[in-house]
Protein backbone atom coordinates (compact mmCIF):
# COMPACT_ATOMS: atom_id res chain seq x y z
CA UNK A 1 0.00 0.00 0.00
CA UNK A 2 1.24 3.52 -0.79
CA UNK A 3 2.12 5.11 2.54
CA UNK A 4 0.60 8.43 1.40
CA UNK A 5 -2.79 6.83 0.60
CA UNK A 6 -4.37 7.71 3.95
CA UNK A 7 -8.08 8.34 4.33
CA UNK A 8 -9.20 11.75 5.54
CA UNK A 9 -10.18 10.30 8.93
CA UNK A 10 -6.82 8.66 9.48
CA UNK A 11 -5.04 11.85 8.40
CA UNK A 12 -6.98 13.96 10.90
CA UNK A 13 -6.21 11.47 13.65
CA UNK A 14 -2.55 11.50 12.79
CA UNK A 15 -2.44 15.28 12.88
CA UNK A 16 -4.19 15.42 16.24
CA UNK A 17 -1.68 12.99 17.69
CA UNK A 18 1.22 15.33 17.06
CA UNK A 19 2.51 17.43 19.92
CA UNK A 20 1.37 21.03 19.84
CA UNK A 21 5.05 22.01 19.74
CA UNK A 22 5.28 20.66 16.20
CA UNK A 23 3.20 23.65 15.09
CA UNK A 24 4.58 26.22 17.54
CA UNK A 25 6.53 29.23 16.36
CA UNK A 26 10.28 29.23 16.86
CA UNK A 27 12.26 32.11 18.34
CA UNK A 28 15.91 32.09 17.19
CA UNK A 29 18.56 33.26 19.63
CA UNK A 30 22.13 33.64 18.37
CA UNK A 31 24.62 32.96 21.14
CA UNK A 32 28.10 31.55 21.78
CA UNK A 33 28.48 27.79 21.80
CA UNK A 34 29.32 27.23 25.48
CA UNK A 35 26.13 29.05 26.57
CA UNK A 36 23.92 26.58 24.68
CA UNK A 37 26.03 23.50 25.42
CA UNK A 38 24.79 20.62 27.57
CA UNK A 39 26.87 21.91 30.48
CA UNK A 40 25.85 25.55 30.00
CA UNK A 41 22.68 27.35 31.11
CA UNK A 42 21.02 27.08 27.69
CA UNK A 43 19.12 23.79 28.11
CA UNK A 44 17.49 24.89 31.39
CA UNK A 45 16.65 28.31 29.97
CA UNK A 46 15.11 26.66 26.92
CA UNK A 47 12.94 24.38 29.07
CA UNK A 48 11.88 27.21 31.39
CA UNK A 49 10.97 29.60 28.58
CA UNK A 50 9.09 27.03 26.53
CA UNK A 51 6.85 26.30 29.53
CA UNK A 52 5.44 29.81 29.33
CA UNK A 53 5.71 30.89 25.68
CA UNK A 54 3.90 28.14 23.73
CA UNK A 55 6.82 28.23 21.34
CA UNK A 56 10.17 26.62 20.61
CA UNK A 57 13.39 28.33 21.67
CA UNK A 58 16.17 27.61 19.19
CA UNK A 59 19.76 28.49 20.03
CA UNK A 60 21.95 29.16 16.97
CA UNK A 61 25.55 28.93 18.14
CA UNK A 62 28.65 30.80 17.02
CA UNK A 63 32.17 30.08 18.25
CA UNK A 64 32.65 33.41 20.02
CA UNK A 65 30.83 36.50 21.23
CA UNK A 66 32.58 38.63 18.64
CA UNK A 67 31.43 36.09 16.05
CA UNK A 68 27.78 36.69 16.99
CA UNK A 69 28.03 40.32 15.97
CA UNK A 70 29.96 39.47 12.81
CA UNK A 71 27.30 36.98 11.75
CA UNK A 72 24.32 39.31 12.13
CA UNK A 73 26.26 42.04 10.34
CA UNK A 74 26.93 39.67 7.46
CA UNK A 75 23.30 38.53 7.31
CA UNK A 76 21.96 42.07 7.67
CA UNK A 77 18.21 42.64 7.42
CA UNK A 78 17.75 39.09 6.10
CA UNK A 79 18.98 37.54 9.36
CA UNK A 80 16.76 34.88 10.91
CA UNK A 81 17.91 35.95 14.38
CA UNK A 82 15.25 37.28 16.73
CA UNK A 83 17.68 37.94 19.58
CA UNK A 84 21.46 38.13 19.94
CA UNK A 85 22.73 37.01 23.35
CA UNK A 86 26.35 37.14 24.45
CA UNK A 87 27.74 40.52 23.46
CA UNK A 88 29.19 42.59 26.27
CA UNK A 89 29.75 46.18 27.38
CA UNK A 90 32.69 46.61 25.05
CA UNK A 91 30.77 45.60 21.92
CA UNK A 92 27.54 47.46 22.62
CA UNK A 93 28.39 50.66 20.81
CA UNK A 94 29.66 48.84 17.74
CA UNK A 95 26.52 46.70 17.70
CA UNK A 96 24.27 49.78 17.90
CA UNK A 97 26.09 51.34 14.98
CA UNK A 98 24.94 48.50 12.72
CA UNK A 99 21.38 49.84 12.84
CA UNK A 100 20.10 46.27 13.18
CA UNK A 101 18.89 46.48 16.79
CA UNK A 102 15.81 47.94 18.44
CA UNK A 103 14.83 49.09 21.95
CA UNK A 104 14.00 46.14 24.17
CA UNK A 105 11.06 47.69 26.01
CA UNK A 106 12.25 45.87 29.16
CA UNK A 107 12.24 47.58 32.56
CA UNK A 108 15.84 47.32 33.77
CA UNK A 109 15.48 49.63 36.77
CA UNK A 110 16.05 46.74 39.21
CA UNK A 111 19.23 45.52 37.52
CA UNK A 112 22.36 45.46 39.69
CA UNK A 113 25.56 46.02 37.67
CA UNK A 114 28.92 47.68 38.51
CA UNK A 115 27.53 50.93 37.06
CA UNK A 116 23.81 51.87 37.02
CA UNK A 117 22.16 50.38 33.94
CA UNK A 118 20.60 52.96 31.66
CA UNK A 119 20.64 51.45 28.17
CA UNK A 120 17.30 50.92 26.42
CA UNK A 121 18.49 48.53 23.69
CA UNK A 122 20.48 45.98 25.64
CA UNK A 123 19.34 43.85 28.56
CA UNK A 124 22.16 42.55 30.78
CA UNK A 125 22.01 38.87 31.72
CA UNK A 126 25.16 38.19 33.74
CA UNK A 127 28.24 39.92 35.12
CA UNK A 128 31.70 39.26 36.45
CA UNK A 129 35.28 40.50 36.45
CA UNK A 130 38.22 39.44 34.33
CA UNK A 131 41.04 37.81 36.27
CA UNK A 132 44.04 35.56 35.83
CA UNK A 133 43.52 32.09 37.28
CA UNK A 134 46.32 30.00 38.79
CA UNK A 135 46.73 26.56 40.35
CA UNK A 136 47.78 27.09 43.96
CA UNK A 137 49.42 23.66 44.17
CA UNK A 138 51.82 24.66 41.39
CA UNK A 139 52.22 28.38 42.07
CA UNK A 140 52.82 29.00 45.76
CA UNK A 141 53.38 32.76 45.40
CA UNK A 142 50.78 34.13 43.01
CA UNK A 143 51.01 37.56 41.39
CA UNK A 144 49.25 40.28 43.35
CA UNK A 145 48.60 42.65 40.47
CA UNK A 146 48.22 42.90 36.72
CA UNK A 147 51.63 44.55 36.57
CA UNK A 148 53.24 41.52 38.22
CA UNK A 149 51.69 39.26 35.58
CA UNK A 150 53.00 41.52 32.83
CA UNK A 151 56.50 41.95 34.24
CA UNK A 152 57.36 38.57 35.82
CA UNK A 153 59.31 36.84 33.05
CA UNK A 154 59.22 33.52 34.93
CA UNK A 155 55.44 33.39 34.70
CA UNK A 156 53.99 31.46 31.76
CA UNK A 157 50.88 33.26 30.54
CA UNK A 158 47.96 32.37 28.26
CA UNK A 159 45.30 34.87 27.20
CA UNK A 160 42.79 35.28 24.36
CA UNK A 161 42.86 37.27 21.14
CA UNK A 162 41.05 40.64 21.51
CA UNK A 163 39.88 40.41 17.90
CA UNK A 164 37.90 37.21 18.45
CA UNK A 165 37.24 36.93 22.18
CA UNK A 166 35.43 39.15 24.67
CA UNK A 167 37.86 38.15 27.49
CA UNK A 168 40.71 39.07 25.13
CA UNK A 169 39.07 42.41 24.43
CA UNK A 170 38.53 42.84 28.16
CA UNK A 171 42.25 42.35 28.79
CA UNK A 172 43.04 44.90 26.08
CA UNK A 173 40.94 47.48 27.92
CA UNK A 174 42.23 46.41 31.33
CA UNK A 175 45.79 46.94 30.10
CA UNK A 176 44.87 50.32 28.64
CA UNK A 177 43.21 51.34 31.92
CA UNK A 178 46.32 50.47 33.92
CA UNK A 179 49.13 51.47 31.53
CA UNK A 180 47.57 54.21 29.42
CA UNK A 181 50.08 55.57 26.88
CA UNK A 182 52.63 52.94 27.99
CA UNK A 183 50.40 50.02 27.03
CA UNK A 184 52.49 49.13 23.96
CA UNK A 185 55.60 48.62 26.11
CA UNK A 186 53.58 46.53 28.56
CA UNK A 187 52.31 44.30 25.74
CA UNK A 188 55.84 43.81 24.45
CA UNK A 189 56.99 42.82 27.94
CA UNK A 190 54.11 40.38 28.35
CA UNK A 191 54.77 38.86 24.92
CA UNK A 192 58.19 37.65 26.05
CA UNK A 193 56.62 35.15 28.45
CA UNK A 194 53.30 34.45 26.77
CA UNK A 195 52.87 30.78 25.88
CA UNK A 196 50.12 31.41 23.33
CA UNK A 197 47.21 33.67 22.47
CA UNK A 198 44.11 31.58 21.73
CA UNK A 199 41.08 32.41 19.60
CA UNK A 200 38.62 31.84 22.42
CA UNK A 201 38.31 31.28 26.15
CA UNK A 202 37.76 27.52 25.98
CA UNK A 203 40.97 26.79 24.08
CA UNK A 204 43.08 28.87 26.45
CA UNK A 205 41.55 27.53 29.64
CA UNK A 206 41.90 23.93 28.43
CA UNK A 207 45.61 24.44 27.83
CA UNK A 208 46.01 25.92 31.31
CA UNK A 209 44.28 22.91 32.90
CA UNK A 210 46.74 20.68 31.06
CA UNK A 211 49.61 22.53 32.74
CA UNK A 212 50.70 24.53 29.71
CA UNK A 213 50.80 27.82 31.65
CA UNK A 214 51.01 29.21 35.17
CA UNK A 215 48.12 31.64 34.69
CA UNK A 216 45.29 32.05 32.20
CA UNK A 217 42.91 34.90 31.52
CA UNK A 218 39.42 34.06 32.73
CA UNK A 219 37.08 35.39 35.44
CA UNK A 220 37.09 35.82 39.22
CA UNK A 221 34.17 33.35 39.22
CA UNK A 222 36.05 30.53 37.48
CA UNK A 223 37.24 28.91 40.75
CA UNK A 224 33.57 28.49 41.76
CA UNK A 225 33.11 26.00 38.94
CA UNK A 226 35.98 23.84 40.16
CA UNK A 227 34.66 23.86 43.74
CA UNK A 228 30.99 23.19 42.97
CA UNK A 229 31.30 20.89 39.94
CA UNK A 230 34.57 19.09 40.72
CA UNK A 231 35.24 19.54 44.43
CA UNK A 232 38.64 21.07 43.63
CA UNK A 233 39.88 24.02 45.65
CA UNK A 234 43.36 24.62 44.18
CA UNK A 235 42.24 27.00 41.43
CA UNK A 236 42.29 30.65 42.50
CA UNK A 237 41.86 34.09 40.98
CA UNK A 238 44.96 36.25 41.31
CA UNK A 239 44.42 39.58 43.09
CA UNK A 240 44.63 42.81 41.11
CA UNK A 241 45.78 45.70 43.28
CA UNK A 242 45.14 48.16 40.45
CA UNK A 243 41.51 47.05 40.21
CA UNK A 244 39.55 44.52 38.15
CA UNK A 245 37.92 45.22 34.79
CA UNK A 246 34.24 44.19 34.61
CA UNK A 247 32.31 42.21 32.06
CA UNK A 248 28.55 42.57 31.72
CA UNK A 249 27.05 40.29 29.09
CA UNK A 250 23.98 41.51 27.25
CA UNK A 251 21.18 40.55 24.86
CA UNK A 252 19.38 42.62 22.24
CA UNK A 253 16.44 42.21 19.87
CA UNK A 254 16.79 42.52 16.11
CA UNK A 255 14.85 45.33 14.43
CA UNK A 256 13.70 42.88 11.74
CA UNK A 257 13.14 39.93 14.07
CA UNK A 258 11.04 37.30 12.24
CA UNK A 259 9.07 36.71 15.46
CA UNK A 260 8.99 40.10 17.22
CA UNK A 261 6.39 39.23 19.86
CA UNK A 262 8.28 36.12 20.95
CA UNK A 263 11.51 38.10 20.89
CA UNK A 264 9.96 40.66 23.25
CA UNK A 265 8.79 37.86 25.54
CA UNK A 266 12.27 36.38 25.65
CA UNK A 267 13.92 39.74 26.34
CA UNK A 268 11.62 40.24 29.34
CA UNK A 269 12.22 36.64 30.46
CA UNK A 270 15.96 37.32 30.79
CA UNK A 271 15.46 39.21 34.07
CA UNK A 272 13.15 36.60 35.63
CA UNK A 273 14.16 33.71 37.93
CA UNK A 274 13.62 31.21 35.11
CA UNK A 275 16.68 32.66 33.40
CA UNK A 276 18.70 34.28 36.19
CA UNK A 277 18.65 31.20 38.46
CA UNK A 278 20.65 29.27 35.83
CA UNK A 279 23.52 31.75 35.57
CA UNK A 280 25.68 31.16 38.66
CA UNK A 281 26.13 27.42 38.19
CA UNK A 282 25.47 27.31 34.45
CA UNK A 283 27.49 30.19 33.01
CA UNK A 284 29.58 30.61 36.17
CA UNK A 285 28.98 34.32 36.42
CA UNK A 286 26.92 36.49 38.77
CA UNK A 287 23.23 37.11 38.04
CA UNK A 288 22.15 40.73 37.50
CA UNK A 289 19.03 40.73 39.68
CA UNK A 290 18.52 39.54 43.28
CA UNK A 291 17.29 35.96 43.62
CA UNK A 292 15.24 34.31 46.35
CA UNK A 293 17.69 31.41 46.64
CA UNK A 294 21.23 32.27 47.81
CA UNK A 295 24.18 31.48 45.56
CA UNK A 296 26.51 28.62 46.56
CA UNK A 297 28.73 29.66 49.47
CA UNK A 298 31.87 29.67 47.34
CA UNK A 299 30.65 32.78 45.50
CA UNK A 300 30.92 34.76 48.72
CA UNK A 301 34.59 33.82 49.02
CA UNK A 302 35.56 35.02 45.55
CA UNK A 303 37.80 38.11 45.23
CA UNK A 304 35.87 41.36 45.31
CA UNK A 305 37.27 44.39 43.50
CA UNK A 306 38.42 47.26 45.68
CA UNK A 307 38.42 49.30 42.50
CA UNK A 308 36.54 48.80 39.23
CA UNK A 309 38.33 49.99 36.11
CA UNK A 310 36.18 51.02 33.14
CA UNK A 311 36.59 52.91 29.91
CA UNK A 312 33.58 54.63 28.39
CA UNK A 313 31.67 52.91 25.59
CA UNK A 314 32.42 55.91 23.37
CA UNK A 315 36.16 55.65 23.94
CA UNK A 316 36.12 51.91 23.29
CA UNK A 317 34.17 52.33 20.05
CA UNK A 318 36.42 55.16 18.88
CA UNK A 319 39.79 53.66 19.77
CA UNK A 320 39.23 49.89 19.73
CA UNK A 321 40.74 49.36 16.28
CA UNK A 322 43.79 51.50 17.09
CA UNK A 323 44.32 49.72 20.41
CA UNK A 324 44.14 46.33 18.71
CA UNK A 325 46.71 47.50 16.16
CA UNK A 326 48.88 48.71 19.04
CA UNK A 327 48.65 45.24 20.61
CA UNK A 328 49.49 43.52 17.31
CA UNK A 329 52.52 45.69 16.65
CA UNK A 330 53.83 45.40 20.21
CA UNK A 331 53.47 41.61 20.40
CA UNK A 332 55.13 40.96 17.04
CA UNK A 333 58.23 43.10 17.55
Amino acid sequence: MNKFSLTAGVMVGALLSFSNSAFAETVNVYTYDSFASDWGPGPKIKANFEKQCDCELNFVTVDSSVGILSRVQLEGRASQADVVLGLDLNLMQKAKQTGLLVDSGVDTSHVNTPQPWQDSVFVPFDQGYFAFIYNSTNLETPPASLKEIVENQNLRVIYQDPRTSTPGLGLLLWMKSVYGDKAADAWATLAKHTVTVTKGWYEGYSLFLKGESDVVLSYTTSPAYHVVAEGKTQYKAAPASEGFYPQVEVAAMLKNAPHPELAKQFMAFILTPGFQSTIATGNWMFPVVPLAEPLPAVFSALPKPTKVLTLSAGDVAQHRKAWINEWLEATTR
